[in-house]
């Protein structure tokens, strides 16, 4: 019998050999198109049972960065004092990749980055220290969204019920306002640190330093969603307006006119491994990590900054079977940081820990009663992940080779 298989995902479950992350690990994608309906492209495995992730990080061994900070340079020397003040954007909130970003920017380079922040939804006291820290030890200006929180609490719930994705309203507004704020400051050069799509998007996606233009602008806005839902049907409920929605909303090419806007990944230019960046903003921005491990990890740095962070994470482990360990072993593993045998007592350890550190609070911000989370999450249980035994929903495919199914 054929098992059901949600959301597109391929219905053999394939483990790199390589990196240990499987085949339904979600490529990175445009979230104001997602919708309950979406289909999502995953990490492609070839027949030998490699990912691109890991063809990836091995061509990354034979690139030549400093040819590629040659370019950067050029890069650099052509906006450098041509806007008034600020010469570039850099998006971030304090955390490890948005001060190393920014204070090589500046303390390098030479630059003068306007640091762009969307605040999370619910600040860990870790990440709202670091935030300040990051500010103060660079003498960074920043601009920080200011937004109607009541939607942002609404649309979280919304994209938690509707997608299991309580992320997404935060990354949309994450991506769409330093955009909007390069427009409104004409200040056309944005830098982003990593390319997110190093971890599992097409080789090929790789290969620019530029991001992707149909990520960031939509000249359809009827066909945008927020929580899985429709923008007209968001605006049918009379105590938002359109202006609540602004800085959700991409803009078009009519928007964008001839402004010259480029969004580049500085980790295009720089040989970017985030344990580095990590030791370099604690020496060089006072970050700070939590003194305890993250709920389903083993790392102490790592996105810390928003207390619905680790919920998001086990949302990835329930609808895709992938949790938090996962993605960051993977990633060491590209890194030449540990082994496969490290990768696999780790991810047995700690992947699809609970988030129980934040839970509470974060049921409280979206009005939800635990008991009807935990069903909810299991709603979005692929039949093809999971089985149910002896009332406890268990993985049929571990990469360590204990699931049901195995």
């Amino acid at each position: 019998m054929k098992l059901k298989t949600l959301y597109g995902l391929p219905r053999k479950v394939i483990f790199c050999k390589k990196t240990l992350i499987s085949n339904q690990r979600p490529n990175s994608a445009i979230e104001f198109l997602h919708n309950k309906n979406t289909k999502k492209k995953t990490l492609f495995i070839d027949k030998n049972g490699v990912s691109d992730s890991w063809k990836y990080s091995r061509l990354k061994e034979k690139i030549n960065f400093k040819d590629r900070e040659k370019k950067l340079l050029k890069l650099l020397d052509l906006h450098r004092g041509k806007y008034g003040e600020y010469d570039c954007i850099v998006p971030g909130g304090g955390g490890k990749d948005s001060c190393y970003a920014s204070h090589i920017l500046k303390f390098k380079y030479g630059m003068n980055p306007l640091t762009v922040t969307w605040p999370p939804n619910l600040y860990t006291d870790y990440g709202y220290t670091n935030f300040k820290k990051w500010l103060s030890t660079g003498s960074f200006k920043n601009i920080s969204a200011k937004r109607n929180e009541n939607l942002l609490k609404f649309l979280t719930a919304q994209a938690t019920k509707n997608l299991l994705h309580p992320f997404q309203p935060f990354m949309l507004g994450q991506k769409i306002f330093p955009i909007k704020t390069s427009i409104k400051y004409k200040i056309p050069l944005i830098f982003y640190g990593e390319n997110e799509a190093e971890h599992g998007n097409p080789i090929s996606d790789n290969l620019s330093s530029l991001r992707q233009r149909s990520f960031y602008t939509h000249n359809n806005l009827k066909n945008i969603f927020i929580g899985g839902i429709k923008i007209q049907d968001i605006l049918k409920i009379k105590k938002f307006k359109t202006r609540d929605l602004e800085p959700y909303l991409p803009p078009t090419d009519k928007e964008i006119g001839n402004f010259p806007m480029e969004v580049h990944y500085l980790g295009y230019y720089i040989k970017w491994v985030p344990q580095e960046t990590f030791y370099y903003s604690v020496e060089n921005c006072g970050f700070k990590p939590r003194p305890f491990r993250t709920n389903g990890t083993y790392s102490k740095y790592n996105s810390i900054d928003d207390k619905l962070d680790d919920l998001h994470f086990y949302t990835l482990f329930t609808k895709f079977g992938i949790g938090r360990t996962t993605y960051d072993v993977s990633q060491e593993i590209r890194n030449n940081h540990i082994n496969q045998d490290e990768g696999k007592r780790l991810i047995k350890k700690y992947d699809g820990e609970f988030p129980q550190k934040y839970f509470k609070d974060i049921m409280k911000y979206l009005k939800m009663n635990e008991g009807d989370f935990i069903k909810l999450l299991n709603k979005f249980r692929s039949p093809h992940l999971w089985r149910k035994v002896k009332n406890e929903w268990k993985l049929r495919h571990t990469v360590n080779k204990d699931g049901t199914d195995d």
